[in-house]
């Protein structure tokens, strides 16, 4: 794909990271684009447009993680997942990963799925509220790894995020780097979840100055039953 800009700042990124993405990644990333572009004033899906800054913003940063944290073979929610952010773009670069895409928005999750069926991504979406998925038999504590990069409050996302991960799994906050007190707000809801906040991964999106930050939190102990409650009362009364 000669003087294609979208996929030169994706090739230049990933080169910088260290990553080597697998045959036909570089088509389904502009595939991805093409049909985002096409379909996202419709479904009101992200804020950012044009090839620069989503090659740099939504791909490369989502990508990022893989030279964080191995997702080889693991089982991964995207929690949130919007417009397919952290999941797709980890699932084109890494698809060993088994891939569940979780969104609340009907409009949101037809478009995952056909963008989906257009690149063969292999991943499953899902419509439902985090807070009552998470109580079914098949998704509780059955992940290897939850990621999110949903606006919102960390101990809120904890709760929302931490009951589907297994034991001995981890979930990932895509963050600013300035969220220390956000951290710290955090750090009951961490523990009363089964939680336990491990070191933070701080990076530069590839190609930018743009500093970013990974909570990190490790699964050490089961979610007590009563997580989560009704996202109204989440929203109320945070942990």
């Amino acid at each position: 794909m000669k003087n294609d800009k979208l996929i030169e700042i994706v090739a230049n990124g990933v080169a910088e990271l260290g990553i080597t993405l697998p045959p036909g990644a570089f088509a389904s990333f502009r595939t991805y684009y093409n049909f985002l572009e096409k379909r996202g004033q419709e479904f009101n899906l992200t804020a950012i447009t044009g090839e620069e800054d989503v090659a740099w913003l939504h791909f490369l940063d989502s990508i990022a993680l893989l030279k964080l944290y191995d997702f080889k073979n693991a089982k991964v929610i995207d929690v949130g997942s919007g417009a397919g952010f952290p999941g797709v773009p980890l699932k084109i670069a890494e698809p060993s990963i088994r891939l569940t895409l979780l969104d609340a928005t009907l409009k949101r999750v037809a478009f995952l799925s056909e963008l989906c069926g257009i690149i063969e991504l292999g991943a499953t979406c899902i419509h439902a509220r985090a807070e009552e998925a998470a109580y079914e038999l098949n998704k509780r504590e059955r992940f290897d790894i939850a990621v999110s990069r949903a606006v919102a409050d960390l101990n809120v996302l904890c709760e929302l995020c931490l009951p589907f991960i297994r034991v001995g799994g981890s979930f990932l906050a895509m963050k600013s780097v300035d969220t220390g007190d956000e951290i710290n707000q955090a750090n009951r809801a961490i523990e009363e979840l089964g939680g336990e906040l491990s070191v933070n991964f701080d990076y530069t999106v590839p190609g930018t100055d743009i500093a970013r930050r990974v909570v990190h939190i490790k699964k050490t102990s089961k979610t007590p039953v009563l997580y989560p409650r009704r996202f109204v009362r989440i929203k109320r009364e945070p942990l």
